[in-house]
């Protein structure tokens, strides 16, 4: 007989929050950098302005949103994929095909990335809120306040604004976390160079953050722009018309913020839900 461990269902929920209060600052830069209307500033300069003219905590502005969308947003996808993916484990005695994995990471990753989309257009306007004059900020005091104040003010279809971009962006950050996360760290354990250790779900995760990072950026820009708007975009092609404006560079605009804050974000997550699944996840015999 042996034994093994499962996540519970909010693991994945508790595993991001943990890993985004790390990495919030580089979330904070990415957001300012694609909501440039015109590259004036990198990611060195943008860091160094949000310090200069608010101060080093300025950097973690908008954290309760932040924390909020992951309680949804990722909460949501992890306890999708990990559900169904046990499941399908049982039903077949052995891993899932990554093709099948790949659907799982489509359908879970939508499904959280609407579920999110509130909780993500205002982590988007806190975090944007810094850079903005006195008299055009929007000043929520947190996550909660922010989100009645869009639903007082603006009603409730603004709280979806950007729905459909959050959505898809969140299918394919999960198919290139969550599947290729699993696809690497069967294929390491597979070659029996390695074993089920925190040196292989780093070297997994560090795989799966490069592809969710390439997979996601453009929709990831658009998306950002879309929340961050204030009526001047009609709709998705509208705003897709006008980035591509910019020229095809705009496109992957923060490509290596996103790239510095999204690998490391989900090397973290990994790790931290690895290690709830060892110490706190649900025993299995077999």
């Amino acid at each position: 007989m042996s034994e093994k461990r499962r996540s519970r269902w909010y693991f994945g929920g508790l595993s991001s929050s943990a890993a985004a209060c790390i990495t919030h600052p580089l979330d904070l830069i990415k957001v300012h950098l694609q909501t440039q209307h015109e590259v004036r500033m990198r990611m060195v300069g943008m860091t160094m302005s949000v310090v200069q003219r608010e101060g080093v905590l300025a950097l973690y502005s908008g954290l309760s949103a932040s924390l909020c969308r992951q309680m949804t947003y990722s909460l949501s996808r992890f306890a999708i994929y990990e559900t169904v993916s046990d499941q399908m484990k049982d039903r077949t005695h052995g891993p899932m095909p990554f093709y099948q994995k790949v659907l799982l990471g489509l359908v879970g990753g939508f499904a959280g990335g609407f579920i999110g989309t509130p909780a993500d257009m205002v982590n988007v306007r806190m975090q944007n809120d810094v850079k903005v004059p006195l008299e055009l900020r929007r000043n929520y005091a947190h996550a909660l306040d922010g989100l009645f104040r869009v639903w007082k003010e603006e009603g409730m279809k603004k709280l979806f604004s950007g729905a459909t971009m959050a959505s898809s962006r969140g299918a394919l950050v999960t198919v290139g976390q969550l599947a290729c996360y699993d696809q690497a760290k069967q294929l390491v354990l597979g070659t029996g160079a390695m074993q089920d250790n925190i040196l292989t779900h780093f070297l997994a995760s560090l795989i799966a953050g490069g592809c969710a990072t390439v997979l996601c950026q453009p929709l990831d820009v658009l998306k950002t722009r879309l929340m961050n708007s204030k009526g001047e975009y009609v709709g998705l092609l509208h705003c897709v018309r006008d980035t591509a404006k910019l020229g095809p560079d705009a496109f992957y605009k923060g490509l290596v913020p996103a790239g510095i804050r999204l690998i490391p974000h989900t090397v973290l997550t990994f790790i931290f839900l690895e290690q709830l699944r060892t110490c706190c996840g649900i025993r299995i015999v077999t």
